[in-house]
């Protein structure tokens, strides 16, 4: 009898030992179907250099980029001339997005960015802005009223809404007039900074700065007609260190998207023709 019982209880250890091993395999299973990417996609980091008029709205898009697909963006910010300066000089960028056409054009023919891959994202709007209520008028006529101590512009050599600053000052013949009050920021980011820490009465900003959802968020300002100055096409390219990047190809795919598109626009943004 006692022979039968260990018999007995040595076949009741087996089979709990069974049924133990057995659970192990189903909770690995099903922790290994819980796991993120399910659908196993790869996943990689990319590094994007960015104008500077973009800093409010590009984290918008790469955020719903990073979550319909998985990749992490890195964003690098500055004046267009800069970047592309480092651009030339071999920054391990692999797309930019310039606040014009002339720099993406230029990399197409170093051959530093393949022609096929550059589209015009965005067209840019230019505001005049005080941090202060009830400073600029609505149709801009502080400008030639000169009823301010320094006027903020960026820097024209490096940044395109520079120049589109400038075209407007000419077409109110009010440049040399002004140019003893002006600030220059290097870039659009700069310029902003000092209309907004108060050490620049007003300004010339990107609209996306102090726009959104259909209004201008704070201070006053001047919407400036696109007839005022040169259209300011934002265009983007991949470059060669991002040629054969699926992440890169699956953002920019991402950038014409409605999604990405109305973000633009609610920074206030307009879309080029296609």
């Amino acid at each position: 009898m006692r022979a039968d019982s260990y018999r007995r209880l040595s076949k009741l250890l087996m089979l709990l030992l069974m049924l133990v091993g057995s659970n192990s395999s189903i909770a690995e299973t099903t922790n290994l179907s819980a796991a993120p990417n399910q659908n196993n996609r790869p996943t990689d980091t990319i590094l994007i250099a960015v104008a500077s008029n973009f800093a409010n709205v590009m984290p918008d898009i790469v955020s719903r980029f990073e979550t319909q697909y998985g990749h992490t963006v890195r964003l690098s910010f500055g004046s267009s001339g800069k970047l592309f300066a480092q651009i030339r000089n071999g920054a391990p960028f692999q797309a930019f997005f310039s606040a014009d056409q002339d720099k993406p054009e230029a990399l197409v023919k170093a051959h530093l960015a393949p022609a096929d891959s550059r589209f015009t994202y965005a067209l840019g709007v230019l505001a005049l802005w005080s941090k202060e209520a009830g400073v600029v008028d609505p149709q801009g006529q502080i400008l030639v009223q000169r009823q301010y101590r320094t006027l903020a512009l960026a820097n024209p050599r490096f940044a395109p809404y520079g120049v589109a600053a400038m075209e407007v000052l000419q077409r109110f013949n009010v440049q040399r007039q002004s140019n003893i009050k002006w600030v220059m920021g290097e870039n659009i980011a700069q310029t902003f900074q000092f209309i907004a820490t108060g050490n620049a009465d007003l300004g010339f900003v990107a609209l996306s700065q102090i726009y959104k959802d259909g209004k201008i968020q704070r201070g006053s300002g001047w919407i400036i007609p696109n007839h005022l100055h040169s259209p300011i096409s934002q265009d983007a390219v991949i470059l060669r260190k991002g040629k054969d990047s699926q992440a890169i190809k699956a953002f920019m795919g991402f950038m014409k998207t409605d999604t990405a598109r109305a973000i633009m626009r609610s920074y206030g943004y307009q879309q080029a023709i296609e």
